[in-house]
């Protein structure tokens, strides 16, 4: 069984980050990491479910020309749309997935640190309506913590090898750590050297 909402609504009661994104070291790493990832510079869409407080989409906002960023958490919702107001080009919006999905089709999304609150069965409609909110061109991007988490039914690793197997798309990237794994899917399978001629 997924993760329930107040699970998410729990945690941001009194505190507006959780899991220290602003302050943790290993958090600026690692979206330092998942930035340096990206395959391109820029994006025309990116799609950011589970965006919290919305530290790494203030970021990404950064690498586009739009994007959309969601969260189960009203009081996520609210922090996010704080974090962003500088960003015409953004949007956030209340939404728990897999039911809400948006329409637009996006060239990038960030799958980041919330495939692991999903049962089995949720996650791979998750992923189904990745394929099919991917451009021709679309990437996946997708960053969890490793260690189990109690209360999770998956893991990191379960949770991109369900990716792997049913969004059935070249890997472009494949980064693991001790802490964390993140790894890119692409419609576009040339590498970054390929792309620039330089292979």
């Amino acid at each position: 069984m997924s993760v329930e909402n107040r699970y998410f609504e729990g945690l941001f009661a009194g505190n507006n980050d959780p899991w220290g994104f602003r302050q943790r070291w290993y958090e600026q790493r690692k979206r330092l990491v998942t930035l340096a990832a990206l395959p391109r510079p820029h994006y025309r869409a990116i799609f950011e479910p589970g965006c919290a407080n919305g530290e790494l989409s203030a970021a990404l906002a950064e690498h586009c020309d739009r994007l959309v960023c969601y969260d189960t958490s009203t009081a996520a919702v609210n922090l996010a749309r704080t974090r962003l107001s500088l960003f015409d080009h953004t949007e956030v919006r209340h939404g728990r997935l897999p039911g809400d999905w948006p329409e637009e089709k996006f060239d990038l999304i960030v799958f980041s640190e919330i495939g692991y609150y999903l049962d089995r069965q949720d996650l791979t409609e998750v992923i189904r309506r990745v394929s099919d909110s991917l451009t021709a061109d679309g990437q996946l991007l997708a960053c969890h913590w490793r260690p189990p988490i109690e209360g999770c039914p998956l893991n990191a690793r379960q949770v991109h090898d369900l990716i792997h197997e049913h969004l059935n798309l070249p890997r472009l990237v494949l980064h693991q750590e001790a802490d964390f794994l993140l790894e890119v899917w692409s419609r576009e399978p040339r590498s970054v050297a390929a792309l620039e001629g330089l292979r």
